[in-house]
């Protein structure tokens, strides 16, 4: 998964080069981010325009890989423990409505 790593540095150093990190982000502040990006995708969706949701959904990822590698965090190595994880987990976490 070297070119999702690899992708994962771009994403960040592009921020980086845009300005993005001129000044030091909080955690806080990121995940608020990421979450106006799910709120973004979420309209999309409501409005029937899929190609939005698609590029809010990238957008998502996007913000999510610029925090991770500002934080050090291996995000496909995450994602593959988690999903491991979750392949182990009951029908529904056992029973859970959504």
């Amino acid at each position: 998964m070297k070119e999702f790593e690899d992708l994962q540095k771009e994403v960040h150093q592009n921020a980086v080069d845009h300005g993005w990190w001129d000044n030091e982000r909080e955690a806080p502040e990121l995940l608020c981010l990421i979450h106006s990006e799910v709120s973004e995708a979420l309209e999309g969706w409501r409005k029937g325009d899929m190609g939005n949701m698609a590029e809010e959904l990238a957008d998502i990822v996007i913000r999510t890989m610029d925090m991770a590698e500002y934080y050090g965090v291996n995000l496909i190595a995450e994602i593959k423990t988690k999903h491991e994880t979750n392949k182990k987990r009951a029908y529904r976490h056992g029973g859970k409505k959504c």
